[in-house]
């Protein structure tokens, strides 16, 4: 049969790393001092697998937190800094695994996602997994960010590459939109932080990062 799938793009928060429980928490320390704090279930609903800008805007927007989206963006980026400096985002279950699956069936790899560029050579070098990925499209990369789908189109034209020959791992409904967007298949890793989003629009939704390479591997 032939290959269907020449690579894997995966996002990182949520799908590479489990690092949206401690988003939250940084979130919340930036808006302290401003009275304002997000419960976990606001956070869920709006935020979790959003990028920073267009957290920082939906704040002030839905919200009214009394500060300039840019101000906010900044504080959350300088607060996130500060924690990779002293600490790791761990992997999420089953991630050594399948790259090594995905690595032995020769298909290519790489990182697509709406967080910062500093935020994934951490994870990268934390982990040891640099190796492992040919390209990195970060936020820092793309004018418009998640949903749009600019990022994975630049991740095609860097690995010369046909949207039909490329999947996707996604946690979050804005990630699946904007592979979808972009002409990918979409394999859906829901997360318990975004167990509530809308994965209808995914090509498959599967319950672990082991199910989704098992599809993958199955379609090849």
């Amino acid at each position: 049969m032939s290959i269907r799938f020449h690579a894997v793009l995966f996002d990182h928060d949520g799908t590479l790393v489990d690092s949206e429980g401690q988003h939250f928490v940084l979130w919340n320390q930036v808006l302290a001092p401003y009275g304002f704090a997000l419960t976990l279930a606001q956070y869920k609903d709006f935020y979790a697998g959003v990028p920073t800008d267009a957290n920082a805007l939906d704040l002030v927007e839905r919200f009214g937190v009394k500060e300039s989206p840019e101000v906010l963006a900044r504080l959350k980026n300088e607060s996130a800094q500060a924690y990779l400096q002293t600490a790791a985002f761990p992997l999420m279950p089953g991630v050594r695994a399948s790259i090594d699956q995905l690595q032995a069936a020769r298909l290519r790899m790489g990182v697509v996602t709406g967080a910062r560029a500093y935020a994934i050579a951490a994870t990268l070098r934390s982990h040891d997994l640099a190796a492992a990925f040919e390209t990195v499209v970060s936020a820092d990369d793309v004018v418009h960010s998640k949903p749009a789908p600019d990022c994975y189109l630049l991740a095609l034209q860097r690995m010369g590459l046909s949207a039909k020959d490329v999947v996707a791992f996604e946690d979050t409904e804005h990630g699946v939109a904007a592979a979808i967007a972009a002409g990918l298949a979409c394999v859906a890793i829901p997360t318990e932080m975004s167990a509530g989003h809308d994965f209808s629009a995914a090509t498959v939704v599967v319950p672990t990062m082991q199910d989704a390479v098992a599809w993958v591997l199955a379609a090849n």
